[in-house]
């Protein structure tokens, strides 16, 4: 008969699998008895519950699981097990609190979840099971009073308000949407919904959306039941809460319709066939027609928008279907052409929001971007250009803007098409003839097209040649401030084209600061439209080029507010031009250095050679931000940061991640940069964007994190996300700055906590930390030094330096003998700690180096008292890890050294090392190698 109790919990656990549940509890009663160690005793105790459940003896489960979580209260097996036996003896509120402990340690697992609603459905049943005296309790009852209380028109408001906020609770449970379901809700909610009460339509709408969500034969149910064309109606309405409420529902439908959220099984559903697919396609025609209908609120068309781009391009380019992209342009199109040619002043223009025109933008680049091969692309092309070509009209005008006013919306979706479609016959030149009219309307629109066809170089050159001069003209006789501020900015965009101040200056004849004054004036002015003003700050975006004029902008504090509260709205130019802004205000675009020898021979030739402002250098670019600081800057990119990513390019995350940078610079400013979210922003930034982007903000996460203390830089989870940017700055493409910060912060962070360490091993950041060891820049060797000295607490870290046929070791001991201090102690903290962990290493110290004794002994003797008592600790490892090992230190110079410390005088400043010295002698002592005084 065995005795080893883990032998007999292997045995038992074999015929647990094997089914022969009674030998199991055999050998796990005999182990019970036999066993002392309490974590083996809970794994028991558990497992004898999991034999007694299959053996339904549900009261002896119950008491083994007790008995386990009395040993460890988190044991969530034994949690689980005893929550399985009591619902089976009927105490039902007792299992759903260990099933409720379970979900709190483990949210995301389905089998905890399901479990929970399972057992609160029993409850339920039994509280309704308990006769005429709980009959009001019942779901059904509950669901017919609520009813009841919203449609009487007599009852009281606080009583309404009660009833339908626990109408919207109810429906977000399954027991209670299946239950309101069935017993006629979906007709009562409608009745709901024409009472034409903004708060009982709400009710209404929000309980639907609850009861559709994750439900497919529900969701389909209700669809069909209410109508798409009641949905879309209800969508377009002009109160904003239900408009948007609707879309949520819509949603909901439609993710189920997807097969998208978590799947679960409803009964009977999975032998209903439902025909999805027929009902994306109405809900998608039934959109498409509310995009051009007059009838629909301009927020009920930016709603219809934002569903169509959230649910038709692929998620994911790695799935081959783009049926429903492909859907949208053969049948909708030409209805996304007509939102984005749409004139806000004209007459007969549809009703719009601010946004409407710039989502019907992201729409088409998105629908763009979904399509596979060319002459899915060629197709698309032809549509927009017969589109395009049936709205020009020489003799009438009117039609004619609306097709100038489609290119330019174009141009701020997909680019590429925009420039085939400016090289149609007359677009260009019809843009140019436009901002010569004397008409107000056609400048207004010809002047956004222009500063659109503006960003490529080569319709910039024809825009030059043609165009400036009326710019001009439109610059200094208009009195329509909404025609002036686009014409200023088109004067900008064109003077910037070459990338430098110096065009500008060119274009603005010396007057960059008046033009920069009057567009700061625009920003501050809230009575102009926001679409209007969005222009001043795009012509800010050029005008900051002008070391003046940023110098100015940063002084001007209400105007950079103005800034910074435009930049939340979701505008994808705003973004971009506020982040364009901000890069020229704090220098942070990349500059080439100019060759001596070039520049001397430009001159030569009498070309100009563009010469460092004053006001770019260093001081005043340290004083720009400080005062962007202190304007709120951080919360305004924080802010941006979190917009969407049709709206936030790549292109404007690398600006923003550039900003972030120059403000991270003094290491004082990064406590307020962590205050105002700038840490949480910067995590985004690393991951996704442009290489460059990931990179510049890598390293200003890199040095957040290598003076903050993580767990406020970082709270949470978050700080798991941050190991891997400041990892891919350990490469040689990165330079010398950015290794150096990434290796601080790795090193405060490998400081913290042994999860923190582990994720950095998973990370593979080891072989790169161990080629930083041999650099020979000594800030770099120092840096890295540092950090394997936190990261050999880990046992993972510590197991490869054990292993055979690797100089790890050998590198740590000749660092120890480095003429730097800061080496010398963090080389000499990661020998300690190894030789104090793993005895192996104590042995092999010996072998890898026959300067090992000689470079112990100067640690030792060191005059830094804390590289000394390091030294000390490593001697006291070596002694007491072997006998042999401790003769021959005892038969070296370093007895004397520690006779020679040992016998000081006690003193406060370096009793700890004195002690040590004392413990090696007392070791040696133990070995009798050395006798003492009295009996030597």
């Amino acid at each position: 008969q065995m005795e080893d109790p883990i032998q007999l919990k292997e045995e038992g656990n074999k015929y647990f699998q094997a089914n022969d549940y009674e030998k199991a509890l055999q050998s796990y009663t005999q182990a019970i008895k036999l066993n002392k160690d309490k974590a083996l005793q809970a794994v028991l105790y558990r497992n004898r519950a999991a034999c007694f459940l299959k053996k339904e003896e549900y009261a002896k489960a119950a008491s083994d699981a007790s008995r386990a979580i009395d040993i460890n209260a988190s044991d969530i097996k034994a949690l689980y097990r005893r929550s399985q036996a009591l619902e089976k003896l009927g105490k039902l509120d007792q299992a759903f609190k260990d099933a409720q402990k379970c979900a709190t340690i483990e949210p995301r697992n389905k089998n905890f979840q399901e479990t929970l609603r399972r057992l609160g459905a029993n409850i339920q049943e039994k509280v309704n099971a308990g006769g005429a005296l709980r009959i009001q309790f019942s779901t059904d009852s509950r669901v017919q009073k609520m009813f009841e209380i919203l449609l009487d028109e007599n009852s009281e408001k606080e009583k309404r308000e009660k009833a339908a906020n626990n109408l919207i609770v109810l429906g977000r449970e399954e027991a209670g949407a299946e239950r309101i379901f069935q017993n006629n809700g979906v007709n009562l909610l409608l009745q709901l919904i024409e009472t034409k009460n903004p708060e009982l339509i709400l009710a209404a709408v929000r309980t639907l959306s609850g009861m559709c969500t994750r439900h497919k034969a529900r969701a389909t149910a209700i669809l069909h039941y209410l109508g798409i064309d009641s949905i879309c109606m209800w969508m377009s309405a002009d109160n904003e809460e239900i408009s948007l409420a609707v879309c949520n529902l819509l949603q909901s439908i439609t993710d189920c319709l997807l097969g998208q959220g978590k799947e679960e099984h409803h009964g009977k559903e999975d032998a209903v066939v439902l025909d999805s697919k027929k009902d994306l396609k109405m809900i998608t025609m039934c959109l498409l027609d509310m995009l051009v209908s007059k009838k629909v609120s301009g927020q009920g068309r930016d709603r219809a928008l934002n569903l169509l781009n959230k649910n038709i391009p692929r998620k994911d380019l790695k799935d081959h279907d783009n049926s429903r992209t492909i859907f949208v342009i053969e049948n909708g199109l030409k209805k996304i052409l007509k939102v984005v040619g749409q004139i806000p002043e004209m007459p007969d223009c549809l009703p719009l929001t601010e946004n409407t025109q710039l989502t019907a933008s992201v729409l088409l680049n998105k629908l763009y971007d979904d399509l596979r091969c060319d002459p899915e692309r060629d197709n698309y092309r032809v549509i927009c250009e017969e589109y395009i070509k049936s709205k020009i009209d020489p003799q009438n005008m009117d039609k004619t803007l609306h097709a100038i006013q489609i290119v330019s919306g174009v141009l701020q979706g997909p680019f590429d098409l925009g420039n085939k479609l400016l090289g149609m016959k007359g677009v260009m030149e019809m843009m140019v003839a436009l901002c010569g009219s004397e008409r107000e309307i056609d400048q207004l629109v010809a002047v956004e097209a222009l500063i659109h066809a503006s960003t490529k170089l080569s319709r910039a050159t024809f825009i030059i040649s043609n165009g400036v001069n009326l710019l001009k003209e439109i610059y200094k006789k208009t009195k329509n401030e909404k025609i002036k501020i686009r014409a200023l900015v088109g004067l900008c965009k064109l003077g910037s084209a070459g990338g430098t101040d110096y065009g500008l200056r060119q274009f603005a004849e010396g007057s960059t600061e008046k033009l920069a004054k009057q567009c700061r004036k625009w920003l501050c002015n809230t009575a102009i439209d926001a679409r209007t003003r969005k222009w001043a700050v795009e012509g800010m975006s050029y005008l900051t080029l002008d070391a003046d004029v940023k110098d100015d902008f940063v002084e001007d504090e209400p105007a950079l507010k103005a800034m910074f509260d435009l930049a939340k709205t979701s505008d994808k130019t705003i973004l971009y031009s506020v982040a364009s802004a901000l890069v020229n205000c704090t220098n942070s675009y990349d500059t080439k250095e100019l060759v001596p020898e070039l520049v001397q021979l430009a001159k030569f030739s009498k070309q100009h050679v563009p010469e460092e402002h004053p006001k770019d250098k260093k001081d005043f670019v340290v004083k720009r931000v400080k005062r962007l600081l202190k304007a709120g800057v951080v919360s305004a990119l924080a802010c941006m940061v979190k917009a969407d990513s049709a709206i936030l390019t790549d292109q404007s995350k690398e600006l923003i991640a550039r900003v972030f940078l120059a403000l991270c610079e003094d290491p004082k400013d990064r406590g307020t940069i962590v205050a105002q979210g700038g840490g949480k922003a910067l995590i985004p930034l690393a991951v996704e964007g442009t290489e460059v982007g990931k990179i510049k903000a890598s390293h200003a996460l890199a040095k957040i994190a290598a003076i903050s203390n993580p767990d406020i830089a970082f709270p949470g989870e978050r700080v798991y996300e941050v190991v891997r940017p400041l990892v891919s700055l350990l490469n040689t493409e990165r330079d010398g700055l950015q290794n150096y910060e990434a290796l601080l912060g790795l090193t405060n962070f490998s400081g913290r906590s042994d999860k923190l360490r582990m994720k950095i091993v998973k990370e593979k950041a080891l072989p790169d930390i161990e080629n930083y060891m041999f650099e020979n820049h000594d800030q770099l060797r120092q840096a890295a030094t540092e950090c394997m000295c936190n990261l050999v607490v880990s046992k993972e870290v510590q197991e490869r330096f054990v292993a055979d046929g690797n100089d790890r070791l050998k590198l740590v001991v000749l660092l120890c003998g480095e003429d730097d201090e800061k080496v010398q102690v963090a080389a000499a903290g990661a020998l300690a700690m190894l030789t104090a962990a793993q005895k192996k290493l104590c042995s092999k110290m010996t072998q890898v180096t026959t300067q090992w004794l000689e470079i112990l002994q100067r640690l030792c003797l060191h005059d830094n008292m804390e590289v000394q008592h390091r030294g000390l600790v490593i001697a006291f490892n070596l002694i007491s890890a072997d006998k042999e090992l401790a003769k021959k230190l005892v038969e070296s110079e370093l007895l004397e050294i520690l006779t020679y410390i040992g016998k000081q005088e006690d003193d406060p400043k370096k009793q700890h090392i004195i002690n040590v010295a004392r413990d090696c002698l007392m070791r040696a002592m133990d070995y009798e190698l050395i006798k003492p005084f009295s009996q030597a």
